[in-house]
């Protein structure tokens, strides 16, 4: 071996160790070079998937935003008043106006579901769909449709006419409001109401087909209480100022909503009529009776307009956890309202877009009668409901005692103006009282504030109130009309005073107590009273000061 060659060989050795230890160092600074430069792309890849967790978080959370905002205006529970389980499930009560189960039979009952998430696997998918289609307000009966049908067909041709197409007519009657004949039908198969509807279309006898769409009352209300707390929107609205001017003599005001407690004190001599649209046995309910008991009340409380008449609709039933109606039951209610003399309809209720609704209503606008509506009760990211959305209707949002929005109240273009509805004081059955919230509380007392402004000019029509209402409202919120608010909190007394007076009439007689009763009450009467005094006069007809006074000290 050459001495070359043993000296590579001696060397192999060292120079490969030299090597490894050159070539660890070398990988050591390329594996910590790389690991700084790879440590801000790892930062933000995490960053990066924040967002995406974020939004998988949201979205399990968009249904009890939203289903607390429905279920708030229906329903209370011991604990808070208030609940705040799915509306998607609340089922009609009655075949007497057509509450049946799904399969379109009679139960005898209410038919009750348990609310809320079921643990049963049949219920979970379902119930989750209808939160969502409650949530936009396109409940309907199941397979039930409204149809208008030939007037003269009598009720044996009616029969034939919807058996030939699988369908039972349940009940039908000439409608004098919209001029037409309609139908309630169940579909006695499986069919879905679209191919029912495209096999009608081709039918003479059915001239327009949709569903029985549900409504719902736009109030949530508490436990009821006793005594006698803070009625602070009367302050807020000016009611005692405008109570100088009118009381709402003479004016009928129609509420179609739940049953309301015509013997209640608050409401003596003020109930003319009682129509239940629903031909049930049920007792008055605690929505009904506080809506009506906002407009007139005039006992221990005060209404917007406590010598008003009211024209008492019963059109929604017990359901589960509140009170509903439908489509042909509503309808039934307007027409029977147009029918027997009322100037203002109180619809403190909400649904979707109802071409049939919509029909009655513009037929209500065409015979001057003003109707006024609750905004709903479904909050921010609920689209427009209605009656309240439609173009001649009145809507109100609600408020509360320091002049915020309802956090549940809807917003819309389509609000007019606002009212107070947080935590207001009203009558409740069995001759009780409750505190309770919603937009159904606002609409009343505007239907008030609009039935002062009849008395004072009777042949003032549904635009001119409006315009009224609108121009008088305290701003609120951004400067101008906006979303939440509308034109603003209306002012009784500014609406009242704008109103151009109609020329001076003789009253009748039941307009004498009150002009007497301004003379008789002592200044210093106690503005509270029991209730097992006798209501000698209304709480409105106390002098302003003291009405004042009160609403402060409250």
């Amino acid at each position: 071996m050459s001495a070359s060659a043993r000296g590579f060989k001696m060397l192999d050795p060292l120079t490969w160790r030299t090597r490894a230890r050159r070539a660890a160092f070398l990988l050591l600074s390329a594996a910590l070079t790389l690991a700084c430069l790879d440590a801000a792309p790892l930062h933000a890849q995490n960053i990066m998937r924040t967002p995406s967790i974020r939004v998988e978080g949201r979205i399990p959370t968009v249904g009890p935003v939203i289903a607390p905002r429905i279920n708030a205006d229906v329903a209370a529970t011991a604990a808070s008043g208030i609940d705040r389980t799915s509306p998607n499930l609340r089922t009609r009560s009655g075949c007497g106006y057509a509450y049946r189960n799904s399969d379109g039979d009679c139960q005898g009952q209410p038919v009750r579901s348990v609310a809320g998430s079921s643990g049963k696997k049949g219920n979970a998918g379902p119930r989750s769909n209808l939160s969502q289609t409650a949530a936009l307000g396109l409940r309907t009966v199941p397979s039930e449709i409204v149809a208008e049908i030939d007037g003269s067909l009598s009720d044996v041709q009616a029969d034939a006419l919807a058996r030939r197409h699988g369908l039972a007519r349940l009940e039908s009657q000439n409608f004098p409001l919209v001029g037409a004949t309609i139908g309630l039908f169940r579909i006695t198969d499986r069919r879905s109401f679209e191919t029912v509807r495209r096999e009608l279309a081709t039918d003479t006898g059915f001239r327009s087909v949709q569903p029985n769409y549900i409504y719902l009352l736009q109030g949530q209300p508490e436990v009821p209480t006793e005594g006698d707390p803070a009625q602070y929107a009367l302050a807020k609205l000016r009611l005692p100022e405008a109570h100088t001017l009118a009381h709402g003599v003479n004016v009928i005001v129609a509420v179609i909503d739940s049953g309301i407690d015509v013997k209640h004190p608050e409401f003596a001599n003020s109930i003319i009529d009682s129509f239940d649209a629903l031909a049930s046995k049920e007792g008055p309910h605690v929505h009904g009776t506080g809506v009506a008991g906002a407009i007139v009340a005039h006992a221990r409380l005060m209404g917007s307009a406590p010598a008003a008449k009211i024209l008492a609709i019963r059109a929604f039933g017990t359901a589960a956890k509140g009170a509903e109606s439908t489509s042909y039951v509503v309808l039934k209610g307007l027409d029977y309202a147009a029918a027997h003399g009322a100037q203002i309809v109180n619809m403190s209720f909400a649904g979707p877009s109802d071409a049939l609704i919509e029909r009655g209503i513009a037929a209500m606008a065409a015979k001057g009668i003003v109707m006024v509506a609750a905004s709903g009760n479904a909050g921010p990211k609920s689209p427009p409901l209605y009656p309240a959305a439609d173009a001649n209707v009145i809507a109100v949002s609600a408020t509360d005692a320091e002049d915020r929005l309802f956090p549940a109240s809807n917003r819309g273009s389509f609000v007019a103006v606002a009212a107070p509805g947080v935590d207001i004081f009203l009558p409740a059955p069995d001759g009780k009282y409750q505190m309770t919230s919603g937009t159904s509380f606002a609409a009343a007392y505007v239907s008030g504030l609009a039935t002062l402004m009849l008395e004072r000019n009777p042949a003032l029509k549904p635009d001119g109130v409006r315009a009224i209402l609108t121009k008088t409202a305290r701003d609120l919120g951004a400067p101008g009309r906006d979303d939440l608010f509308g034109a603003g909190e209306a002012d009784a007394f500014a609406a009242v005073t704008a109103t151009i007076a109609a020329p001076a009439a003789p009253f009748v007689a039941a307009s004498e107590p009150v002009a007497a009763a301004k003379t008789s009450v002592p200044p210093d009467e106690p503005a509270t009273r029991a209730l097992n005094q006798p209501p000698a006069t209304m709480a409105a007809d106390k002098p302003v000061v003291d009405e004042a006074k009160h609403s402060s000290a409250q």
